[in-house]
């Protein structure tokens, strides 16, 4: 579905009801259940998910940020000018501003998000703020295949994805090689990537990230269950789950749950499902990687790493990849 909104282009293939619906009884159907973290960004979950960025225990988002301002003029250097970037997971698009503020004259700029809302307003005040810009929006699931509006011609230069805040942890290691696959054919020969890892550390500080004082990591775990009780007819009842977060060290991945309080049965689209207590829902996972875990896992995925930037008490590395000629 096209729309016309004050940008080059909006697209529209995000999942629609039933196939969140079929994705949904999949998941709680497995032994043991799961659902897919992608759901977890409606509007409200957006928002929660902003204010965890916020929250003093979860580094990764100030820690990356703070990276990205210290080495943006070091990445404008190996993009170079007339560039096209393309942003997964744009979010509020805090962090490729600061990218987009170094580079010299970047022609195109393509965002991609599954939350239309944030996606929406998110590109709208990039195009306003930088009108020589060409500002595309494209509200999808970017981990299956979908259309970019990829600026083509003479004068244009390095093509280049971004993808910030870690958010390849979300993936399994084979979907993440899948994904970085997918993602060099799109920026093809020549092409570069800048991605967001978060790297294995102290237990304590992984634990504490996930397991928030507030409980706002509650609340955005908690709202999954809101959406199906929403939108897909479910039955819910919040009070009788708990949110339950931790690092499984074997796995190298934060593993987030919704766990069954008391042994309790709950429909969604008119499908029963029976929860025992104490059983959970695997919501989650964020795997953590050392830098030559990440390095192999490029590699096999058609990139080669160029350059790799770590933070203080190595929290968080970014990495600048590129596909050979």
């Amino acid at each position: 579905m096209e729309q016309s909104v004050a940008l080059a282009s909006f697209k529209d293939v995000a999942p629609d009801s039933d196939e969140f619906l079929q994705e949904v009884l999949d998941g709680l159907g497995r032994d043991p259940k799961s659902l897919p973290s992608k759901y977890f960004y409606d509007e409200y979950g957006s928002d929660l998910f902003n204010q965890i960025c916020l929250l003093p225990e979860y580094y990764p988002t100030r820690t990356e940020t703070s990276l990205l301002r210290h080495i943006a003029g070091e990445v404008a250097a190996l993009v170079g000018p007339n560039s096209c970037l393309i942003e997964y997971g744009t979010g509020s698009s805090e962090k490729m501003r600061i990218v987009l503020d170094a580079l010299e004259a970047p022609l195109a700029f393509v965002a991609v998000d599954i939350s239309r809302e944030h996606l929406l307003v998110a590109t709208k005040v990039l195009a306003a703020d930088l009108p020589d810009l060409t500002v595309h929006a494209v509200c999808a699931d970017y981990s299956k295949p979908f259309a970019l509006p990829l600026v083509e011609g003479t004068n244009v230069g390095q093509r280049v994805a971004f993808f910030p805040g870690s958010s390849l942890g979300n993936f399994t290691p084979q979907a993440a090689e899948n994904f970085l696959t997918t993602a060099a054919g799109v920026v093809g020969p020549g092409g570069g990537m800048l991605v967001g890892i978060d790297m294995k550390k102290d237990e304590r500080v992984l634990n504490a990230a996930y397991n928030d004082a507030q409980g706002v990591t509650a609340a955005f775990n908690l709202n999954l269950l809101n959406r199906l009780n929403a939108e897909l007819a479910g039955t819910f009842d919040l009070s009788q789950f708990q949110h339950k977060a931790f690092y499984n060290a074997e796995a190298g991945r934060i593993e987030m749950h919704l766990e069954s309080l008391v042994d309790q049965t709950a429909d969604v689209g008119g499908v029963a499902f029976e929860f025992r207590k104490g059983e959970t829902i695997h919501t989650e996972n964020s795997y953590k990687y050392s830098i030559a875990e990440f390095q192999d896992l490029a590699r096999r995925s058609g990139f080669s790493p160029l350059k790799v930037w770590t933070a203080p008490d190595n929290l968080f590395s970014i990495h600048f990849l590129e596909v050979a000629d």
